[in-house]
Order: structure tokens, then C-alpha cells, then sequence
């Protein structure tokens, strides 16, 4: 275990210190300095204040994180805090983003393509079909399919995965320590044997109430590229999900339904009114994301030995080389270059035809 684990897990336990105000904490000193920091300079820091410092600097629940360690170690779960190198990237762009996760499987948190898949508790036939089709389609680009392991839509998008050999993430609202539904414990083991993963932000003996729904389900939006609604009513988890997509500025789609049917409602007013796309295939989601097949042009290679590019241009190219596409924000740390530098370069690589601009402020080379 990382020797820090224990100020890093006792750090989601601080009253008054939820993801945001972490977030903020982390940005001047590690977990462990942040508990023995004075408390003049606590308050000092933006955001955290008189009240926040004092709650730090009172905290004595120490022993519930070395609990926490115990049941870690016992059961083989993966820690991930915001700043290890395998927690969710998608994750870190997001404001609320959880200041620690809990992970036990092998499905990698960062593969190039994810989407989520949501939908309502009471499916229909219709709402099946589709969800399986649209998987089967995008098997081919080997996605990793994301949902929150519930009753419906939910478990269809799981086990469609599983049968396209696709790896696939359960979001938990609750301690690895149970499944919910208990009806889904098999689906759960399967998820895990067959290179995925169950992944929560809650500790061990947490139950699933209520509230902790909404907050599994921005991890579900947070750590995908796109969010696809199957289908939901007016009001419910999936509506809560693709808000909270919209807020973190992800691509949205919704399959449409029939006016008259209630369980189509959500899916229909989130495309009129402009809060998800029209989904009716497969291949609108390949091309609004980019994920089409490049084949490589020797055309291309060629008109690239006659471009003239600057340093900054350069180093951003390099960046691109490195992964399929790259979020502004990666391209801002790696390069070293002020966000305006980057900006102007990016710009003139686009002018250039040398890099694409996608969804989601994601960039790749032409």
C-alpha cells in the first residue's frame, strides 16, 4: 500500500471537506502535510477558510481509515486517488471529481473509447433490442462499456458487453463489501472475471441509499466520452446522469420513443430541447466522435514534409503522436506552454490541416 493511503483516505473523512474543497487542498500540499499544516495556513488558502481549517485541524478519525486499510488489503481493492496514475483521467476535468476510488478489477479506467450507457429500471423489449444492436456495433472499436449495475438498461448494456467480449465497468452506489441489487451478484462476478471492473467512491459498509445515487452517477458521466440514454422517463437517475454530462461539457445522445410513451419522455425532451442528440444508429456516434478508422495516406505523409511548423507547434504534435486524441487540458500540462501559447498553436495546426478538433475539446492528428 502507498504509504500516504492512510491521510489520503482520512481525507474524504474530514467534515466539511467534500471532492471540491480537496481538490483546492491538493493544489498546495500532499495528503499528509495537509493534516500536520498550521492551521494560519489553512485558512489562508481560498476556498477552505476559518470553519474547513478548524475541522481539519480537530479530525480524529484516523482509525476509521486504517479500517478502511484492512479491508483494502483483505479483499485486494485498488485505491485510486486523485493523483495516482490509473485513477480516471476523464475524471480530473470534472469540478466535483472524487478525491478517492475504490477498484477491483482490470478493465483500464483510461482505455481510448468509453461510453456510458443509461436507461430506465423498467425496460422495454424495444429499449432491449436496441441497446443490444448498438453494442454489437460498436464491438468492432472495442469501447468500454460504462453503467451503474441497476435493475433495466443498466444490466442489459453489462451483459451485452460481456457478450461481445467487451470490457465493461459497474458503478457502484455503494462499499464494495455488497452488490446492489443482491439479484446482480453473478452479473458482478462476471463483470470481474472477465477483464472488468466495480468501481465506487464509497467505503466499505456503506449502504445504498438514496442520495448516493445522483453522486455515483456523475462518476458514470465524468469518466465517459459519451453518454447514451436508451430510454427514461421525465425524471429519474438517467435524467440526473445526463445533466450532469451536459454540466461536465460530454457529447450526449438519446434514442427517441414514441410521443405517447412515458418511458420515451426523458429520451424525447432532452432532444428537443437540445440536451442530447438524435440517436438512431451505431455509425452517428462513430462519426460525431471521431472514431472512424483512419487509414493512413502516404498523400498525407508527403504534404506534411512541406509544412513549416513552429517549436510550440512542434512539441503539440508531438503530444498528439503519443495517444489517439488528447484533452486540452493534458496538452496544456505536457507542454509546459501557457494556455494561450497552446491555443495559438493548436489553432494554426488546425489552419495547417495538420490537427482535427473533436468533441468533448478533444484534438488528434489529421
Amino acid at each position: 500500500m502507498h504509504p500516504d493511503l492512510l491521510y489520503q483516505l482520512s481525507l474524504t473523512l474530514v467534515p466539511n471537506i467534500g471532492p471540491v474543497q480537496a481538490k483546492i487542498l491538493l493544489q498546495h500540499c500532499e495528503a499528509e502535510e495537509i493534516f500536520h499544516a498550521k492551521r494560519s495556513f489553512l485558512e489562508k488558502i481560498e476556498g477552505i477558510g476559518p470553519v474547513r481549517a478548524d475541522s481539519i485541524k480537530n479530525f480524529n478519525g484516523f482509525h476509521l481509515a486504517e479500517e478502511e486499510i484492512k479491508f483494502i488489503e483483505k479483499y485486494k481493492i485498488n485505491p485510486l486517488f486523485l493523483t495516482d496514475e490509473a485513477y480516471p483521467k476523464r475524471l480530473l476535468n470534472c469540478y466535483d471529481s472524487p478525491t478517492m476510488l475504490f477498484y477491483r478489477g482490470i478493465a483500464d479506467l483510461n482505455a481510448p473509447k468509453i461510453i456510458a450507457i443509461i436507461g430506465t429500471r423498467s425496460h422495454t423489449d424495444y429499449a432491449k433490442q436496441v441497446t443490444e444492436k448498438l453494442v454489437k456495433k460498436l464491438s468492432s472499436l472495442n469501447v468500454t462499456v460504462v453503467s451503474g449495475l441497476a435493475y433495466g438498461v443498466d444490466a442489459i448494456a453489462h451483459k451485452a458487453a460481456l457478450k461481445n467480449n467487451l470490457p465493461t465497468i459497474g458503478v457502484l452506489a455503494h462499499g464494495l463489501d455488497q452488490i446492489y441489487p443482491s439479484e446482480h451478484t453473478s452479473l458482478a462476478r462476471d463483470i470481474v472475471k472477465n477483464n472488468g471492473g466495480l468501481l465506487t467512491e464509497f467505503r466499505s459498509n456503506t449502504k445504498p441509499d438514496k442520495h448516493n445515487f445522483p453522486t455515483r452517477n456523475r462518476i458514470v458521466a465524468g469518466m465517459s466520452d459519451v453518454t447514451i440514454v436508451i430510454e427514461t422517463g421525465l425524471k429519474g437517475g438517467s435524467m440526473i446522469t445526463t445533466e450532469l454530462a451536459n454540466s461536465y461539457n460530454k457529447d450526449v445522445f438519446a434514442l427517441p420513443g414514441k410521443v405517447t410513451d412515458p418511458k420515451s419522455a426523458g429520451c424525447n425532451y432532452l432532444i428537443k430541447n437540445n440536451k442530447a442528440m438524435l440517436l438512431t444508429d451505431a455509425q452517428e456516434i462513430i462519426e460525431i466522435m471521431g472514431w472512424e478508422e483512419k487509414k493512413k495516406s502516404d498523400s498525407k505523409k508527403q504534404r506534411e514534409l512541406f509544412i513549416e511548423l513552429s517549436q510550440e507547434e512542434k512539441l503539440i504534435v508531438d503530444i498528439l503522436k503519443q495517444k489517439e486524441s488528447v484533452h486540452i487540458d493534458d496538452i496544456n500540462n505536457q507542454s509546459g506552454l501557457s494556455s494561450s501559447a497552446v491555443a495559438g498553436a493548436i489553432l494554426s495546426l488546425e489552419l495547417q490541416s495538420v490537427v482535427l478538433s473533436l468533441p468533448g475539446k478533444l484534438y488528434r492528428l489529421a
